[in-house]
């Protein structure tokens, strides 16, 4: 495994196992399971996924058994737009993370949207930071525009930025701010997000044959070289452990620049966090019974 320094020395794992979309416990807790037998040491959920619970259970099934331990791990979760009304309930959100999770702490806990008030929220991270019950804090889809102006009104900066990256999405400009505050970039979708057809992509297939890898390793391995933090999800086992095997090939610059030049931009099936739409869905979507 290869990892991030953060900028608080934390060193995370460059490869991590993805649970969105995997709402059923049982499902959820063994695919957690299986991806740390496999290896994976960064598991990342979030409120929203309504699964904390899970992957709790998954990580504690994992312990017992002695494939690991707690400080092993690098557990992430985030707090979802409702929770950032104000200090206290920003404050609630983290405790109800931590304490679904039965894990005593978590390893990284994100703003999962700039929306609310986030700047109150962040501040009650920041206390649970300096508490210990976080050990790191960062955010999730702060655009460039956003973060630079965040990291340069809070105390604590964050420390990881999880946004959109694939290379139907590359977004080097993004990358290049995170480099420049010294925020560590974070890939959800790195695969895409089963809106586009990499896998029939004929440059990349060319690709993983020559490296003898499929293009899923090709495309994780690809953003890895970038120095960005990817998670990718599966909940069958051969995929879990594939795309975790990707420390054996490296791609060369002409590659690297190939696969780059599939970049789409802020177009078609993009997640539109700049839209009034996805903000107003975001704003009403409830996670708390």
């Amino acid at each position: 495994m290869e990892y991030q320094t953060l900028n608080n020395g934390l060193k995370m794992p460059i490869v991590g196992f993805g649970v969105f979309r995997v709402p059923d416990k049982k499902e959820c807790e063994e695919s957690v399971y299986q991806a740390i037998k496999a290896g994976y040491r960064l598991i990342d959920t979030a409120a929203s996924y309504t699964n904390e619970d899970a992957v709790g259970a998954g990580v504690k099934r994992a312990i017992e058994e002695g494939v690991c331990t707690r400080k092993d791990l690098f557990i992430t979760s985030k707090m979802w737009v409702q929770d950032m009304k104000n200090y206290e309930t920003a404050k609630r959100a983290i405790d109800a993370s931590i304490e679904k999770s039965g894990l005593g702490y978590l390893d990284l806990y994100l703003l999962h949207q700039a929306m609310g008030d986030y700047f109150s929220a962040w501040r009650a991270m920041e206390d649970a930071y300096k508490e210990g019950k976080l050990k790191a804090i960062g955010v999730s889809n702060f655009y460039a525009h956003v973060l630079v102006n965040f990291v340069n009104t809070v105390e604590i900066k964050p420390m990881v930025n999880q946004v959109e990256l694939h290379p139907y999405y590359t977004q080097e400009k993004a990358i290049e701010t995170m480099k420049y505050y010294d925020v560590i970039p974070e890939a959800w979708a790195p695969l895409g997000g089963g809106r586009y057809n990499p896998f029939e992509d004929e440059m990349l297939k060319g690709i993983a044959a020559k490296y003898n890898k499929s293009v899923g390793q090709v495309l994780l391995r690809w953003n890895v070289q970038r120095g960005v933090v990817v998670v990718p999800k599966s909940t069958h086992v051969e995929r879990i452990k594939e795309n975790i095997d990707i420390f054996d090939f490296e791609l060369n610059e002409e590659e690297m620049k190939q696969i780059s030049s599939l970049d789409m931009g802020y177009s078609g099936s993009r997640a539109k966090h700049f839209d009034v739409e996805f903000v107003e869905m975001c704003l009403a979507k409830k996670i708390h019974d």
